[in-house]
């Protein structure tokens, strides 16, 4: 059985051989029965010549139908794939070595359409690998250039009231010289502590933790905190909270950085007794918070650049690190939540929504 499976009787080859030896019968046997014709030996000859002619024609219909079509048709598709167009396979279908020739023709542009397109997601892999390392160094240099820059007047502070301290020698002064000296150190250990906090949440070191919490009560303690219990409190302070508890699914310490984040900004950039009014309200299924101060607005080109790290808006009364809008940006961002700033009469507002939970 397997021998016989082996033996492909449908070759070409084959198929040439048993067609040549059936003309050759036929022309015997077409010439002998032509001298058995009841006709003179000149008529039968030209009707066996007649014969032979459409016999011929049959044969280069019968050869062009098993030979010159199947070879056109896989020129075609050889073609077509040497322009790395496999879009259209070749349809050859018979049982023989045209056949076989075509299922190898198309198993290698599925094999080669497979391999391209591999190669193309490697490109593009490869390419964002590129983009994400030119990406990195390019934050790592200005990073690098913006902590520097931030580092120089605190550092220079420190040496002229380290160099004041060798040279004076009234106490008050001295001590006075210490504090300073303490205070620009906290503010550099500040700095630092922010942007390394800043760039673990920007790479994914640092994973939210989100839980169940009273939304309202938890504004109203940090608020509080900030606004209410502070003796340089020299603005008039409204606020508009629902009279009940909602709640909400987030990362609670990280939300309270937002809230810090944006009371203190508006707080610092609020007029001396303007107003500083705090809002929340329940729309639906969401929580809308929003704080206005009363102050300089920002100019309509700066107020996307608010939210990048180091930015500091020329009106602004207070002059700070720079990271944390940049910190309130990125907890937002890594939450899904819309947040936003825009100028108001007399003010500007920062805002933010949350999804409100049962």
């Amino acid at each position: 059985m397997k021998i016989l499976e082996n033996i492909n009787i449908f070759s070409l080859r084959k198929k040439i051989l048993l067609v040549s030896k059936l003309i050759g019968i036929v022309l015997i046997v077409s010439y002998v029965l032509s001298g058995y014709l009841p006709v003179s030996t000149d008529v039968s000859f030209v009707i066996w010549l007649s014969f032979v002619v459409v016999l011929t024609l049959v044969i280069d219909f019968t050869m062009a139908h098993f030979i010159s079509k199947p070879v056109s048709e896989l020129n075609e598709s050889a073609r077509t794939m040497a322009r790395l167009d496999f879009t259209h396979p070749c349809k050859v279908t018979s049982h023989d070595e045209f056949g076989e020739l075509s299922k190898s023709l198309n198993i290698m542009a599925e094999n080669l359409q497979k391999a391209f397109r591999e190669l193309e997601v490697a490109n593009e892999k490869l390419m964002l690998d590129v983009e994400q390392k030119k990406r990195l160094l390019a934050e790592r240099k200005e990073l690098a250039d913006n902590l520097s820059h931030e580092m120089k007047t605190p550092l220079g502070i420190i040496r002229a009231y380290a160099e004041g301290l060798q040279e004076e020698a009234n106490e008050a002064k001295r001590q006075k010289y210490f504090e300073i000296i303490v205070a620009e150190t906290e503010r550099m250990s500040n700095l630092i502590t922010t942007l390394l906090d800043l760039s673990a949440l920007e790479n994914g070191a640092s994973q939210l933790r989100p839980e169940r919490f009273d939304f309202v009560e938890f504004l109203e303690t940090v608020a509080g905190r900030l606004l209410i219990d502070t003796p340089d409190a020299d603005f008039s302070l409204q606020y508009e909270l629902p009279g009940h508890p909602v709640y909400v699914w987030a990362d609670k310490s990280r939300m309270e950085q937002v809230l810090d984040n944006l009371i203190v900004n508006a707080k610092r950039n609020v007029y001396p007794g303007g107003v500083l009014k705090l809002s929340l309200k329940k729309n639906s299924n969401q929580l809308d918070f929003s704080i206005f101060n009363q102050g300089l607005p920002i100019s309509q080109e700066n107020l996307s650049k608010i939210w990048t790290k180091f930015y500091r808006d020329q009106n602004s009364r207070y002059s700070g690190s720079g990271l944390g809008l940049a910190i309130v940006a990125q907890i937002l961002s890594m939450q899904n939540l819309p947040y936003g700033a825009e100028n108001q009469p007399g003010g500007v507002v920062f805002y933010f929504s949350i999804p409100s939970i049962k």
